[in-house]
């Protein structure tokens, strides 16, 4: 089958796409990395309480971005979106250098976390859209190797500039800034009014299903699609596993040193095993993706669930030599993190084009309060005094949660009104 124009386009696509997830990394990790700092000295009037502000109404930002503005690009295109909202990110990530107190530092949080919020899912959604088909679950995990990376870059600037902690904002937005001109000028539009079933259809279907370029418009989407058959309980079961896997995310990266702390293993074994875990997850992403496209998407992602399950199980044993455990934490960020990224995956896989984002969006954006939870959850484990082997009985808790939620899911979703079936299916459901 011949490859469509959109397939025939350069690399530009998948990079500035990737570096888009970089600064979701950044986001990830920044504030880990300044808030010691910002305790220690009082600056700003931080203390504890401050932190935790300000750490949770990131979050909250992020989740809002993804819940109500990621859909934006079904309706006006991917590209401008992503421009914007980098945009956006960029001028508050460099505001924060000039907040004066704890209160104005956390609403420029926010306002920056609606625009890098809706980053995640809008470009997800393009680089389906911009895939060769059969392979969206390997574009998808490979765009979020760069979430890991930016997590790993900014740590180790961390090590380089703190306790300078503005630095850290100024090269985030100056990063930005840096990316707004290429996608700007080097990102095509795949969407608005034909790419995004020409992507999956040939020029016969498209005709079809677009006898006038109206219509297209007005088959945009908005969470009302969602709550139409045949999505409801699909989107509710995404939305389920999509909390889980974030909870494991955030709740990994902000407690994995002190959960091995409390286990009896010293500070700096804990602060490597975090970076372990990262680079684990890299890895992870690279062959999720592969196996997904080859196998199907569902088998991966209950299979991935499943084997991070038994695997936090296991780190409640404490293990005596320290390659084992290296090993051992190593092997659990292959299957933990790219859980997650496999549910984004099959998202892009499960809905129509014209439904990708806002169904991404929806699944990331009730992530989000899953990345709330897990660092509060792990914390009052913490404060508790039983935050090890407790902690990750949780998180194991969590992930059969996920795979519960999934089994549920059908393959592929057959749309509700009725058409040829032959176009609905070759023209929405790229398949396993």
């Amino acid at each position: 089958m011949p490859m469509t124009p959109v397939q025939h386009r350069s690399k530009w696509p998948v990079w500035l796409c990737w570096l888009a997830m970089v600064l979701d990394g950044f986001d990830l990790v920044v504030l880990g990395t300044v808030i010691p700092t910002l305790i220690k000295t009082q600056d700003l009037g931080f203390d504890a309480v401050g932190a935790t502000y300000a750490a949770t109404i990131s979050l909250v930002g992020v989740g809002i971005g993804a819940l109500f503005i990621a859909p934006l690009s079904d309706r006006f295109g991917r590209r401008r979106l992503l421009v914007a909202c980098v945009l956006w990110f960029s001028i508050f990530t460099i505001a924060v250098v000039f907040a004066p107190n704890v209160a104005v530092f956390g609403i420029f949080r926010l306002l920056a976390g609606l625009g890098l919020g809706a980053c995640l899912p809008a470009a997800l959604a393009y680089m389906n859209d911009y895939a060769p088909a059969g392979n969206a679950g390997k574009s998808t995990t490979r765009t979020m190797t760069g979430y890991h990376v930016g997590a790993v870059a900014t740590a180790f600037l961390a090590i380089l500039v703190v306790p300078d902690w503005r630095i850290m904002f100024v090269v985030g937005g100056l990063a930005g800034f840096a990316l707004v001109p290429f996608l700007w000028f080097k990102l095509p539009e795949t969407l608005p009014p034909v790419h995004a079933h020409a992507v999956a259809t040939s020029p016969g279907e498209a005709a079809q299903e677009h006898p006038a370029e109206p219509a297209a418009v007005e088959q945009r989407a908005s969470f009302r699609d969602l709550a139409k058959k045949p999505y409801p309980l699909v989107a509710v079961a995404i939305a389920v596993a999509s909390f889980m896997g974030l909870l494991l995310v955030y709740g990994l990266n902000t407690w994995l040193p002190q959960l091995m702390a409390a286990a009896g293993y010293t500070v700096s074994t804990g602060l490597v095993l975090l970076l372990v875990l990262n680079v684990g997850a890299v890895v992870g992403l690279v062959v999720a993706g592969i196996l997904a496209d080859k196998h199907g998407t569902k088998k991966i992602v209950l299979l991935w669930f499943g084997l991070s399950a038994v695997l936090l199980a296991i780190l409640s044993v404490k293990i005596q030599s320290e390659l084992l455990l290296n090993a051992a934490v190593f092997v659990t960020g292959v299957f933990v993190f790219s859980s997650q990224v496999l549910v984004y995956a099959w998202v892009s896989q499960l809905f129509p084009a014209r439904l990708r984002a806002t169904a991404l969006g929806f699944a990331a954006g009730v992530g989000r309060f899953g990345a709330i939870m897990g660092p509060a959850v792990t914390g009052t484990l913490v404060a508790a005094g039983i935050a090890y082997p407790w902690g990750f009985y949780a998180f194991a808790a969590a992930a059969v949660i996920a795979v519960v939620a999934l089994v549920t899911v059908p393959h592929t979703i057959t749309p509700a009104p009725a058409r040829p079936a032959a176009v609905g299916q070759s023209a929405d459901l790229p398949g396993e």
